[in-house]
């Protein structure tokens, strides 16, 4: 099949339009970075108490930050640090100052909430904007935003990318799969926005509509919010005859846009490193100190530090997402990140090994007859003391239960092999899973508690 959207911007003939920190040297970069981190972290010591006792019951100081490099000195903000603040101890700035807050959902405990001057709303708009003319979308363009908006960071902050870009925004929100479907057909949006699993969920329904995915406008598609697998973006590719690009982000660093894929190269995003230092270290042995954090190839748990956030300036943010750094291509001063293994929270420790659900969903992409459909259950039969993994996965509408049966036996094999623990397949009936309408919760822990 021949996809429809071009292989690269220049294709189109368009100029890209690049923002000048797109093309300068690593050299000019780092200089960049440099002023802006010394800036950032004495600007955060002075107008930010839990930084002024960070940093002194670490015995550091501003000044000490000579090279990027001492940055690693300095001690770690956690998920916990924020909650602890809660509400706004974490602002740098006068509440008159705030111009709009998010927050995260809070279903683990009290929620994390981030602010924004309107400096840094221009600031978060202009690299959603970079981060979607990298993955091909360009002004002018009707661009079909099935994020969800709210206190969640990845509806406003995408539809404020997109207008900035100068594109048609259609803010559908997320959920409503056939009003989304409906409005898909009608507007003849050239580009969609939302995470990879719910993209998958229209796709099936308008399969199951008698409508063919492949058959609509959509050109490009711009997937976040969760981590997925190589496997999962030629799925899509050919299911829905489209370009599909990464972007990344989370809230307590800014929002989506942190980093963008590029449409030409397809090969990891690139860190917008003019406003966002990345570090990797040992997700699972986290020690401050410059000699621990990990060189670019290794990989590791992501770590950032804001370099020009006004209301929330954040000092190596611990973000729980495993990677690496990797060279740039596209945009050669800007690092890229390796793709999202998982996140360091998210691992299961099965039997003394570490599995990752992506693992299992590069996997069982590769077998024909399974789709991307999958729950993992964890579970402890009574009266025994190991724990058992049973991979629940559906079967393509195409496919017998005799295959099926087959296919299961195929990814258990698989998964021993790879991944080196033993699990049980079953496989189900084709729209039997819960789908997504956002993002997709795959782990179901049934272990007994305590």
């Amino acid at each position: 099949m021949t996809l429809h959207a071009p292989e690269t911007p220049a294709a189109a003939g368009i100029d890209p339009g690049l923002d000048r920190e797109e093309t300068i040297s690593r050299d000019e970069l780092e200089a960049l970075q440099l002023s802006r981190l010394q800036h950032t972290v004495a600007y955060a010591y002075e107008r930010v108490p839990l930084y002024k006792r960070k940093f002194d019951d670490a015995g550091i100081h501003p000044n000490d930050l000579r090279e990027l490099s001492d940055l690693g000195n300095f001690p770690f903000t956690t998920k916990d640090d924020l909650r602890e603040e809660y509400p706004f101890g974490m602002f740098a700035v006068p509440q008159h100052e705030v111009a709009r807050v998010h927050a995260s959902s809070g279903t683990t405990g009290r929620p994390t909430v981030v602010g924004y001057t309107k400096q840094d709303l221009a600031d978060w708009a202009k690299l959603v904007a970079r981060s979607f003319r990298a993955s091909g979308i360009r002004p002018g363009m009707k661009v079909h935003n099935a994020y969800g908006y709210g206190l969640f960071t990845g509806g406003l902050g995408a539809h404020a990318g997109a207008e900035a870009l100068g594109c048609t925004v259609i803010p559908i929100s997320g959920g409503q799969t056939e009003r989304q479907i409906q409005l898909i057909q009608d507007f003849k949006p050239d580009a969609i926005l939302a995470t990879p699993t719910y993209l998958l969920t229209i796709a099936d329904a308008m399969a199951h509509m008698g409508i063919d995915p492949a058959s609509t406008s959509l050109k490009y598609a711009v997937l976040g919010a969760e981590p997925w697998t190589e496997e999962m973006r030629h799925e899509l590719e050919v299911t829905m005859n489209i370009k599909a690009c990464d972007i990344y982000g989370l809230s307590e660093v800014m929002g989506p846009g942190v980093a963008g894929e590029a449409v030409e190269t397809q090969d990891g995003s690139h860190i917008w490193e003019d406003h966002f230092r990345p570090e990797i270290i040992d997700a699972f042995n986290p020690v401050a100190g410059k000699e621990n954090v990990l060189r670019d190839g290794e990989h590791g748990e992501l770590v950032f530090t804001s370099l020009t956030k006004e209301a929330l300036p954040i000092i190596r943010y611990r973000t729980k997402d495993l990677t690496r750094l990797l060279p740039g291509t596209a945009r050669p001063a800007h690092r890229r990140m390796g793709r999202i293994t998982g996140r360091s929270d998210d691992m299961i420790i099965l039997r003394g090994v570490n599995l990752f659900p992506s693992q299992i969903e590069e996997i069982a992409l590769r077998i024909p007859e399974l789709s991307p459909h999958f729950q993992l259950e964890l579970t402890r039969p009574e009266g025994q003391r190991m724990d058992q993994l049973t991979v629940r996965i559906e079967r393509r509408d195409a496919v017998s239960i005799e295959q099926g049966t087959t296919a299961a036996r195929t990814l258990k094999e698989q998964i021993k092999i790879h991944v080196g623990s033993s699990c049980t397949v079953d496989v189900v009936e084709p729209g039997s899973l819960e789908r997504s309408n956002g993002k997709l919760r795959r782990i179901y822990d049934l272990r007994p508690k305590g």
